[in-house]
C-alpha cells in the first residue's frame, strides 16, 4: 500500500517586525530553511519586508496581530483593543481582557480586515495564508471573527498550533508549559470553527 505524502511547511513569523528579523527570515528562505513567511503589517519594518518578499519571491501570508504594537485601523481610537497608550494590550493582556469580557468583537473584525487590506497594499495580492501573532487567532470568540474575515476575503489557509509531542517536553518551564497547554486547548476548540468556514 502506498504511503500518503506529507507536505512540510516551515513558516518564518514576524516578518516586518524589525530589519534584523527581516534579514534573518530572508537568509533562512534563501538557504531553504523555511518555505514561507508571515508578515506583521503593523511592524516597524513591514514595508522593507514586503519589498524583500517580492524581490526574492518568498511566499508570504499575514501574521494577524491584536497583541503587540499599534493598530492598523485608523478609526480605532479609545478602542477596547488598546491600552491607555494607544497600543494593544500585550500577549497576556489581551487574554485577560478577553476573559473579563472587555473586548468588542466588532472592533476585532475592523482591525483584522484592516490588516488584510494593508497586506494587499504592501504585497499587491491577498495573503496566501493568515495565522496569528502569539496565537491570538485561536482565542475564544476571536476565532469566530478571524474565520469570518478569512472567509469573506476568500482565504482558505491558516495554522492551528497543536503539537502532539508537547506533553513529553518536561524541560519546558512550568509557567510557559501552562501557556502552551492553554494554546493547545484553544486550538482543539478552533478546528470545527475553521472547518465550518472552509479554512484548512
Amino acid at each position: 500500500m502506498p504511503r500518503s505524502r506529507v507536505k512540510l511547511i516551515v513558516t518564518g513569523d514576524d516578518f516586518g517586525y524589525c530589519p534584523r528579523r527581516n534579514r534573518g527570515i530572508m537568509d533562512c528562505f534563501l538557504a531553504s530553511g523555511i518555505s514561507s513567511a508571515s508578515l506583521l503589517v503593523n511592524g516597524s519594518a513591514a514595508v522593507e519586508a514586503a519589498e524583500m518578499a517580492k524581490r526574492y519571491s518568498i511566499p508570504t501570508g499575514l501574521h494577524a496581530n491584536l497583541s503587540e504594537g499599534a493598530p492598523v485601523c485608523t478609526t480605532l481610537k479609545d478602542s477596547s483593543l488598546l491600552n491607555k497608550g494607544g497600543f494593544f494590550h500585550g500577549k497576556m493582556g489581551i487574554r485577560k481582557a478577553l476573559a473579563k469580557g472587555y473586548l468588542n468583537m466588532s472592533e476585532v473584525k475592523q482591525e483584522l480586515a484592516a490588516q488584510v487590506d494593508r497586506f494587499v497594499q504592501l504585497m499587491g495580492h491577498i495573503p496566501h495564508h493568515v495565522d496569528g501573532h502569539q496565537h491570538i487567532h485561536v482565542l475564544p470568540e476571536i476565532r469566530h471573527i478571524f474565520a469570518e474575515v478569512l472567509e469573506e476575503y476568500g482565504i482558505s489557509y491558516s495554522r492551528v498550533p497543536i503539537d502532539p509531542g508537547l506533553h513529553s517536553c518536561d524541560w519546558i518551564d512550568q509557567d510557559l508549559m501552562k501557556f502552551y497547554l492553554g494554546v493547545e486547548k484553544d486550538s482543539v476548540n478552533t478546528l470545527d470553527v475553521f472547518a465550518r468556514h472552509g479554512i484548512r
